[in-house]
């Protein structure tokens, strides 16, 4: 019989998120009334410094249960510390694009992500990782970084998604494709490639780009938007956001346990948002690495 989910934990929140400094009193009172007692709160306004340390001192310590409120890069940057650990993984959505939560089908309120806490269930899934960095989500190569490197702060602050937007397209018409090699158990394969995402889960950028795909199925999945012309990934990135089939002659697909990736020239690698490896590198599946909670009736 699964084990229930703790009902006392650790709340940490990025108050720089899109939302997080206007949410925390709200969620910590909310959770408190719904049963969830927390042992401690943290308001993490210099995220960079403060927030990965928090997250190793709440798990050493012992909390049954750590509450991460904030985006994708956040999650990402502290589901490291409970890779292997004996600590459940909870969210607070309070990003711009929350991609992580669509893929558990956790509510993007704060209503329903507290409710989800307070009576849903534990689900133990997979992580990704890029060489020894863990991800929960996805990874990309091509124009995501670039938009990350690049996007002003208060433009997604303030904007969220449509700012997103804007600022692709200023990106797309500045941006150049670039040569991807990927070597797996079969052998190798070179091509012309715009965009590649490295996914755990099925969306990213709040979008989603793979069908139903199991994020406990032991497999990380790559897609790579192959050829040279802009056109193509503004196609494929339309077709992603209208819901329509892929073409299959722009997407080439790669899965398995471990995949070698390179690029010609090196290229920044995001990992759930954030810039933080350059190729070449390997990605792969943490089978079963993490316990979450997700809504009782997924």
């Amino acid at each position: 019989m699964a084990k229930p989910v703790p009902k006392e934990a650790v709340l940490i929140v990025n108050t720089r998120s899109r939302r997080g400094q206007q949410l925390l009193a709200e969620a910590s009172a909310k959770l408190e009334a719904a049963g969830v007692r927390l042992i401690a709160k943290h308001s993490i306004r210099k995220p960079g410094a403060d927030l990965i340390p928090t997250m190793k001192a709440a798990v050493r310590d012992g909390a049954p249960m750590v509450i991460v409120g904030g985006g994708d890069g956040s999650l990402s940057c502290t589901v490291d510390e409970v890779v292997g650990r004996d600590c459940v993984f909870a969210l607070l959505p309070l990003g711009t694009a929350n991609s992580f939560a669509r893929t558990l089908g956790i509510p993007l309120d704060l209503d329903g992500a507290v409710h989800t806490i307070a009576t849903g269930k534990r689900r133990r899934i997979d992580a990704g990782a890029i060489d020894d960095d863990y991800f929960v989500n996805g990874s990309a190569m091509g124009l995501s970084p670039m938009i990350a490197c690049t996007i002003p702060h208060k433009l997604k602050r303030y904007f969220g998604r449509p700012g997103y937007l804007l600022w692709s397209i200023w990106c797309l018409a500045r941006f150049k494709s670039f040569k991807l090699t990927v070597e797996g158990p079969d052998g190798a394969e070179t091509l012309d490639a715009l965009e590649v995402r490295i996914l755990n889960g099925s969306y990213h950028g709040g979008i989603k780009v793979l069908e139903d795909e199991p994020i406990d199925d032991g497999k990380i999945v790559i897609e790579a938007v192959s050829g040279r012309a802009r056109t193509t990934l503004a196609s494929n990135w339309l077709r992603l956001l209208l819901r329509l089939p892929k073409k299959e002659r722009q997407v080439r697909r790669f899965e398995g346990r471990s995949l070698r990736l390179s690029t010609q020239p090196p290229l920044p690698i995001s990992i759930d948002g954030e810039v933080l490896a350059r190729t070449p590198v390997n990605a792969r599946v943490a089978e079963r690495a993490i316990e979450v909670v997700v809504p009782s009736e997924s």
